[in-house]
């Protein structure tokens, strides 16, 4: 994810459940015009959107914000190069995570195997 090192000009993120587009654009130091763009841009973004298409972020939706403009502004990446560098985080996530399950199936299923044979 985001190390902190990367981010001390900005502030802290205060203990929320949900944060406007004004704070988030305050916590992030970005106009709430790029973070409605960026919505577009990168599936991983998907602020809670409430009665009067109101956009409410929760605390990951920040972190990635912050991951967002990271990749953009300090290390030079497009918005192709960003979107496939989070997306292929995801996959590196999932793909761990499938393998949890598999270990975890052949196990049950090698004692199974032992019950039916005795």
């Amino acid at each position: 994810m985001l190390e902190p090192s990367n981010n001390n000009e900005l502030p802290p993120i205060p203990a929320k459940r949900y944060f406007t587009i004004g704070e988030v654009a305050e916590l992030c130091a970005v106009k709430p015009h790029v973070l409605r763009y960026w919505e577009q841009e990168f599936p991983q973004l998907k602020p809670v959107k409430r009665r009067g298409n109101r956009r409410y972020y929760q605390h990951q939706d920040v972190l990635m914000i912050r991951q967002i403009r990271t990749l953009l502004y300090e290390d030079g990446f497009t918005i192709g190069g960003a979107r496939q560098r989070l997306s292929g985080q995801q996959d590196d996530d999932s793909s761990a995570f499938k393998r949890h399950l598999v270990r975890q199936l052949r196990s049950e299923l090698e004692e199974v195997l032992a019950i039916l044979k005795s």
